[in-house]
């Protein structure tokens, strides 16, 4: 979509799900500021660019390369939007934000996970549809691959990540049968060679199986979950009192730290209460009573939508006792 005029946006890098939905969870106003914190291949973030109000400005953030050179599309397309790419994880909202002068925000969009482009892209490692390199890694740049975890792993962390980030059914058989064949020598450099080994280890249908392995190595990977944690700690930081924070998950153990920050306050652990049962220290309104999703024709469109879950909040003037908000739309 990176050629794609605004008017007629054709989403071949990335299909942006509940697009409307996301960028009306802004409820932008003249003036503000956003941050759409996952730009990728920019579909959100035209949106938001089509919809600014005067006087507003748009900062993006992403820590892929190919995810900087569609920025420079968009700029190309609109040198005269107020728009800024900062090329970052988001986990580093708030340096990102003051390395470019920006204060507070009043909105945030986050569209977590794989981009339909990244998915899409063989030598990214991130599909079983295609072989390539066991990378994984949003960032190509840096980290380790997802091959040096299954080289480098003990049997135990191996296990645990299968067991809590993709909830593989015999995590345990999964993690010793890795180990058993790279200690005997066997390849595992590429998406085929890991599919040939863990074969004997397949449960129930094998792409829901593989997909849940390889949802696993690239949470690992990537540290979804620690990063997401930073972020959501932070956009409570940035934000000014009734700006909003929207984010898109697709997985419930994203969804669980959304729902629990907007609840609780925070994203882990048990919220303090007062004498009442009220949680302390929530500095969100829940917006979404419950999370938005999909409807059947978007995901007759695009299937990733299937899984979607769209959480809004709103920031408090003063951290308060949790209650309830309206339905978004």
């Amino acid at each position: 979509m990176e050629e794609a005029p605004l008017s007629a946006p054709d989403y071949t890098y990335h299909h942006p799900v509940l697009l409307a939905e996301c960028v009306a969870g802004l409820a932008m106003r003249p003036g503000g500021t956003y941050v759409d914190v996952t730009f990728g291949g920019g579909g959100h973030s035209r949106q938001i660019l089509a919809e600014l109000p005067q006087g507003a400005r748009l900062v993006a953030f992403d820590q892929d390369p190919d995810a900087a050179r569609q920025a420079e599309h968009l700029r190309a397309e609109r040198p005269e939007a107020a728009f800024t790419f900062v090329a970052a994880n988001f986990r580093h909202l708030a340096t990102g934000l003051a390395a470019h002068d920006v204060g507070g925000i009043d909105g945030l969009l986050a569209d977590l996970g794989v981009s339909s482009f990244q998915f899409d892209t063989p030598e990214r490692g991130f599909s079983t549809r295609f072989d390539g390199p066991l990378d994984m890694r949003m960032n190509p740049t840096a980290g380790p691959t997802a091959a040096d975890i299954l080289r480098e792993y003990s049997e135990a962390d191996l296990h645990r990540i299968f067991g809590m980030y993709g909830e593989v059914v015999n995590a345990r058989t999964l993690a010793r049968t890795i180990v058993a064949f790279r200690t005997a020598g066997a390849p595992l450099d590429t998406i085929r060679d890991f599919k040939k080994i863990i074969g004997e280890c397949v449960r129930g249908k094998i792409n829901r199986y593989l997909a849940q392995v390889f949802q696993a190595l690239r949470i690992e990977v990537n540290d979804e979950l620690g990063a997401l944690t930073d972020l959501l700690t932070q956009a409570a930081a940035v934000l000014r009192p009734g700006g909003r924070l929207v984010v898109l998950s697709y997985h419930s153990l994203e969804d669980r730290l959304v729902k629990n920050v907007l609840q609780y306050g925070k994203p882990w652990g048990e919220a303090e209460k007062d004498i009442y049962g009220n949680p302390l220290g929530v500095t969100f309104k829940a917006i979404t009573r419950k999370p938005v999703e999909a409807s059947e024709e978007e995901i007759a469109l695009n299937p990733r939508a299937r899984s979607a879950k769209l959480r809004v909040g709103e920031r408090r003037a003063a951290p308060g006792p949790g209650q309830k908000g309206g339905l978004l739309g």
